[in-house]
């Protein structure tokens, strides 16, 4: 019997001792989700969060056919990891289980030209870029100024220049993806079926149905409403407590 009870105890000891990220994935590990979520949530509501944390849970979410908290989770992740191929394929497929089909209208022109380019990378990212060409141009200006030979020194200044060139795009294109993800507000719908109104009332004629899971961006808010626009330019009232702002 004592025997039994410190075994019961040491394993007590073990499981208290895994932090809430382990222990969410061990649930995981032996399909029990529900319990899993729990783990994954204590830990952002203790004011932490990761890539690691949102990823996990959305596929928590997804395993138990929860498809707006699983679409939520995984944008979350995604804002984080803006370049993760493994999170955008989980989120592709949580987004093949919503009811809405609403096509995308693609940006055409310029904008649609600057927007695919900055949009590649974090602005995180476009930084890092104009750093490491502020190095390269301090190496080639180190190089024309101590080379003795025309040639090099010719080379080393073209360098210069492209270099040069490199730190202002990259900046310049780090400040347009920071200013365009700032001023973008996307949101998931978490009711199970909303109506999209023509105007900020309950009985204003509906436009449309959604349901959850789809993402809107929202445009602007009026006491318990916002106006949001679909990934179509279907724009609209929907409630407050029918959706969840990604950031």
């Amino acid at each position: 019997m004592n025997k039994v009870l410190f075994i019961l105890l040491f394993v007590s000891q073990i499981i208290w001792a895994q932090s809430p990220f382990e222990q969410g994935n061990d649930y995981y590990q032996k399909e029990n989700y529900q319990a899993a979520i729990q783990s994954f949530e204590s830990i952002l509501e203790s004011g932490k969060e990761s890539a690691e944390v949102y990823f996990n849970l959305g596929n928590a979410y997804y395993k138990l056919h929860k498809v707006a908290p699983a679409i939520y989770n995984y944008e979350k992740a995604l804002l984080l990891h803006p370049n993760d191929e493994e999170i955008k394929t989980n989120l592709d497929f949580a987004r093949k289980m919503t009811i809405d089909d609403i096509k995308v209208i693609p940006k055409v022109g310029f904008q649609k030209l600057l927007s695919d380019l900055t949009s590649k990378y974090h602005y995180d990212t476009w930084a890092w870029f104009a750093v490491a060409f502020a190095f390269l141009f301090l190496a080639f200006f180190a190089g024309y100024y101590f080379s003795q030979k025309t040639i090099l020194k010719r080379v080393f200044f073209l360098g210069m220049f492209i270099w040069l060139l490199g730190i202002g795009l990259a900046a310049a294109s780090g400040f347009y993806e920071r200013s365009r993800m700032e001023h973008e507000k996307p949101a998931i719908i978490f009711a199970e079926s909303t109506a999209l109104k023509n105007e900020p009332k309950v009985n204003s004629p509906d436009a449309t149905a959604l349901h959850e899971g789809t993402k809107v961006y929202i445009l602007e808010s009026i006491a318990n409403w916002k106006k949001v626009e679909l990934t179509d330019e279907t724009t609209g009232w929907i409630e407050d407590s029918a959706i969840k702002e990604i950031k």
